[in-house]
C-alpha cells in the first residue's frame, strides 16, 4: 500500500524554495513528488504544512551515534576509517556497513593506507567489494607524494572518491591553533594557515595527472578555497566540504582556552571565516557536514594543548546550517544540496533527493521551532560542542528511512 504525504512543503530538486504538494512512497522508494494529481489509493499522512526534505547525508563522521543522528535528521552517515581498529580490511567494512540498519545506513569509508600510516596502500579493491563507498586518508595528510599518486591512480581505476584531510603535517606538527593574535596572546603552539593551501596545491596537481575524484573534507582558508575555485574552472573532478563551526566561529572562540572549540583543522581568522561563507554562497563549497566526533571528559577536560580535537556536531548540523538561509546566504533548496544531494552524489547512492525511484529517506522539519543547544542534554555520546547555550531554530519532527517512520 502506498503512503501519501499531503499538505507538505517539499524541497524538490532544482527548486530554490519549497513547493506545496504531495509525496507518494511505494515500498521503500519514492513513487512521485510535487504536484501529484492522481496518487491512487493509500494511507495519507498530513504533514501540517511543514517542510518535507531529503534526509541528511553526513559525509565524514567519526562515530555512529544513532540518537544524535535521529535528533539531527541524518538518515545516512559516511563513517571515517579512523576507528579502533582502523577500517583497512574487507571484514571491517562489511561489519560497519551493517551497523545502524534499518533506521540508519552507515557507509564505511575505506582506509587509504594500512593502519592510516600513510606508507602502504590498503586492499581498496576488496574493501569496495565489501561495501566501501569511498576511500579516505582519515585525520592525516599523506606526506609521500609517490604514495598519493598511486592512491589516486588506484581510486580512479576503481571509480571511488578519495576523501582527504588537508594540512601539511610538516608545517602543523605540534601545533594546536592557527597563527595569529589569539594564539600568540594565549601562548599556544600554532601553525600557519598556509599549511592547508600547500597540501591542496600538491593534491590538485596530482588530480590533474590522474583524473581521480578528490574530495577535500574541510577547506577553511581563503587561499585553499581559491585553489579549489581554480581547479573547478579547469573542470577537474574536485569537491570540498566544511562544517558549521568553521562557518560561524573564528579563532576568537578559543580565547578562554575552551577545549570544546579545539578542532581539526583549527578555527581560523575572521577573514578566513568570511571567505568560507562567501565560498558557500558562490558554490565553491559542495558539502556541509557535521564532522561528528564526540569526545568525553577524558579527552576534553584537560589543558587546551593536551585535549583532543573534535566536536559533537550531528544534532546541531541542521539548526546551525539554517542560519545560512536566515542570513540570505543560500536558499533552502541550495542548503539541502549541501546537506543531502551533493554528499549522496559523491558516495554514489540513490538518496539525498525527493526524486521518483530514489530511496524514501526524508525528514519533516519545523524550521521556526526554537531550542537551545545544551551540552548536558545532548543526545550524542558526548556533548563536546562549542555552541553550548546558543539559541537556535529548526527542529526535526519526524524521520522516515526507506519510507518507514523512526
Amino acid at each position: 500500500m502506498n503512503h501519501i504525504f499531503t499538505n507538505a512543503r517539499l524541497i524538490l530538486p532544482d527548486e530554490e524554495q519549497p513547493k506545496t504538494g504531495r509525496l507518494v512512497v511505494d515500498g521503500d522508494r519514492i513513487a512521485s513528488a510535487g504536484n501529484v494529481m492522481d496518487d491512487g489509493p493509500g494511507k495519507e499522512i498530513d504533514c501540517k504544512d511543514r517542510i518535507l526534505a531529503p534526509g541528511i547525508v553526513d559525509l565524514g563522521v567519526f562515530a555512529i551515534d544513532k540518537p544524535a543522528f535521529r535528533f539531527g535528521g541524518i538518515t545516512r552517515a559516511a563513517l571515517m576509517p579512523d576507528q579502533s581498529p582502523v577500517l583497512d580490511l574487507p571484514a571491517m567494512i562489511k561489519q560497519s556497513a551493517a551497523e545502524g540498519k534499518p533506521d540508519l545506513w552507515s557507509h564505511p569509508i575505506a582506509a587509504a593506507t594500512k593502519g592510516l600510516a600513510g606508507t602502504q596502500l590498503a586492499e581498496i579493491g576488496l574493501m569496495k567489494r565489501s561495501g566501501a563507498k569511498g576511500v579516505a586518508t582519515g585525520r592525516q595528510w599523506i606526506a609521500d607524494s609517490g604514495i598519493m599518486l598511486k592512491l589516486l591512480q588506484y581510486c580512479k581505476s576503481l571509480d571511488l572518491p578519495l576523501i582527504v584531510h588537508s594540512e601539511d603535517a610538516g608545517l602543523t606538527a605540534g601545533s594546536v591553533a592557527t597563527n595569529g593574535e589569539t594564539a600568540t596572546r594565549l601562548g599556544l603552539a600554532s601553525a600557519t594557515a598556509a599549511a592547508e593551501a600547500v597540501s591542496i596545491a600538491r593534491d590538485i596537481a596530482l588530480v590533474r595527472e590522474t583524473g581521480a575524484h578528490l574530495h577535500f573534507r574541510q577547506v577553511t582558508t581563503s587561499d585553499g578555497l581559491n585553489l579549489i575555485r581554480a581547479a573547478k574552472s579547469e573542470k577537474l573532478p574536485v569537491t570540498c566540504g566544511i562544517t558549521p563551526a568553521h562557518l560561524l566561529l573564528s579563532d576568537i572562540a578559543i580565547s578562554d582556552f575552551r577545549t570544546f572549540a579545539r578542532l581539526s583543522p583549527p578555527l581560523r581568522s575572521e577573514e578566513n571565516r568570511l571567505a568560507c561563507v562567501e565560498a558557500v554562497k558562490d558554490g565553491t563549497i559542495d558539502v556541509i557536514s557535521s564532522g561528528h566526533d564526540p569526545r568525553g571528559p577524558e579527552d576534553k577536560r584537560l589543558p587546551y594543548a593536551e585535549s583532543a580535537p573534535g566536536m559533537a556536531g550531528a544534532e546541531t548540523l541542521l539548526a546551525l546550517s539554517f542560519t545560512l538561509v536566515r542570513d540570505d546566504i543560500v536558499s533552502i533548496g541550495r542548503l539541502f544540496e549541501l546537506l543531502s544531494a551533493n554528499p549522496a552524489k559523491i558516495l554514489g547512492v540513490e538518496a539525498g533527493l525527493l526524486r521518483p525511484g530514489y530511496e524514501a529517506d526524508f525528514i519533516l522539519i519545523d524550521e521556526d521551532s526554537p531550542w537551545q543547544v545544551d551540552t548536558r542534554k545532548m543526545a550524542a555520546a558526548a556533548g563536546n560542542t562549542p555552541f553550548d547555550r546558543l539559541p537556535v531554530q529548526g527542529r526535526v519532527t519526524a524521520m522516515y528511512k526507506g519510507g518507514r517512520a523512526y
